[in-house]
């Protein structure tokens, strides 16, 4: 069952629902057909306008990986939402930083969040998001880790007219030919990693190179793959030798690292994620493939150096959405990485701090807008307006609904170079994002309709 932080008062949606059609029938009517006809306003009623918002708390359901192979990595973004959702609701200094017009809520409520666990599975997602509608008339949905759920929650989101802030999704496809207008993105992504990275291993390895892929079989590992292998011998040179894919939870990699030990690679570029992406590195080393073939990281996983050790991560590049030692250059990084660490006792990875600016960019979009009434928010966001985050100025792309925004590079620090238990990477460069990323029409995007 979803957890959820606070009790409702009166009847539930699924309880009215029950009284008239029975629950297994009412939990897949489409929220347009059980809101009440009546609407706050001049605005009709529009997904869980206006009922989501008529109380003194407006909810949000977030779906995470809490199981599986992305737990880790579920567990942190979640760390950040609920960060975030305390920092709303008692008027932290850092997210008014944000959101300057949010007041110990945003429009005078309080948030909450309900959680249930996605184990990276988008049917189990869209079920949970669901009941969530159902039962506490959620205003917005967040969650992903996995880009199938990302894409499966794009396409929910625009039917059930509910804002969908995308957690982490590295897949071109989020926001190219599966973009929602319901639906925003602010993390990197394949293309602008690729366009980031690209350039520093030619640089620091030169052109003409071997490669071995590992590749996840799902929509980010493929979009990843064909970005970054795009770049490489495009403009290195470079030979995509080998592209070995494997299943999302694969615990043996031997017959890819076979394969990989067959083909003639100098370099493995390893695309895979979470408890995959841990399992294959250290696989990789047993196999005697690592340190003679060096790694590539193009997507960065959140506690990878921590999981398989800085001997397994040194001297390795790797594209990243946010590292903690940025806190010395942005101030806003800084606030986070402080509050973050005095409540959880860690310092945020990546996935936090991801979790945490999309809510708070949310609470500055709906405080601006002055109204939860979707179509509204979302003009907001398209307005393309400049505001802060934990790695400078950042804003959307009306034409796509993904931020405009830097891509990181760090590179693995060896053991003895590290100043703390947690000082894994060195940030190497910061790109800036705009001359990363496609045009807005190029892998397809058509955001759909308002209302």
């Amino acid at each position: 069952m979803p957890f959820n932080d606070d009790k409702r008062a009166g009847l539930s949606r699924r309880t009215l629902l029950h009284a008239g059609a029975g629950l297994a029938g009412s939990m897949m009517l489409p929220v347009s057909l059980i809101s009440p006809a009546s609407a706050a306003g001049d605005q009709p009623a529009l997904g869980t306008w206006p009922v989501g918002s008529q109380g003194d708390t407006v909810y949000i359901g977030a779906t995470v990986p809490r199981t599986g192979a992305y737990a880790v990595q579920g567990e942190d973004e979640l760390k950040g939402m609920q960060l975030a959702v305390e920092h709303i609701n008692e008027g932290n200094d850092l997210l008014k930083q944000i959101a300057p017009k949010t007041d110990k809520g945003v429009l005078g409520k309080k948030v909450a969040l309900v959680v249930a666990d996605s184990a990276a599975k988008p049917n189990n997602a869209v079920q949970s998001q669901q009941t969530f509608i159902n039962d506490n008339k959620i205003i917005a949905m967040t969650g992903s880790t996995s880009s199938a759920v990302a894409v499966a929650l794009n396409k929910f989101a625009q039917r059930e007219k509910i804002l969908y802030l995308v957690a982490i999704s590295g897949s071109n496809d989020t926001t190219g030919k599966d973009c929602a207008r319901y639906s925003f993105r602010q993390c990197v992504y394949g293309e602008t990693c690729a366009n980031a990275i690209g350039p520093v291993l030619v640089k620091n390895f030169g052109k003409g190179k071997k490669a071995a892929f590992m590749t996840p079989d799902y929509t980010y590992g493929h979009t990843v793959t064909k970005s970054v292998n795009d770049y490489l011998t495009s403009q290195g040179g470079w030979e995509m030798v080998t592209n070995q894919i494997s299943p999302l939870g694969t615990q043996d990699f031997s017959q890819y690292l076979t394969n990989i030990a067959n083909s003639g690679a100098e370099f493995i570029v390893n695309v895979n994620w979470g408890r995959d992406a841990v399992l294959s590195v250290q696989q990789a080393k047993q196999f005697g493939l690592t340190p003679t073939m060096k790694m590539v990281i193009p997507y960065q996983i959140p506690f990878l150096a921590k999981e398989v050790g800085p001997d397994l991560t040194e001297g390795v590049f790797a594209a990243t959405d946010f590292w903690w030692t940025m806190e010395d250059k942005y101030p806003l990084a800084k606030a986070f990485v402080d509050a973050f660490q005095k409540k959880y006792d860690y310092r945020p990875e990546w996935g936090a701090e991801n979790a945490y600016m999309q809510f708070a960019i949310w609470a500055r979009m709906v405080s601006e807008a002055g109204t939860f009434y979707p179509p509204d928010v979302i003009k907001q966001y398209e307005k393309g307006e400049t505001f802060p985050s934990m790695v400078g100025d950042v804003k959307f792309r009306p034409e796509d609904h993904q931020l405009i925004r830097p891509v990181v590079i760090v590179r693995g620090k060896a053991a003895k170079d590290m100043k703390n238990a947690e000082d894994f990477w060195d940030v190497v460069e910061i790109v800036p994002g705009e001359g990363l990323m496609q045009k807005p029409d190029a892998f397809g995007c058509q955001l759909g309709d308002y209302t």
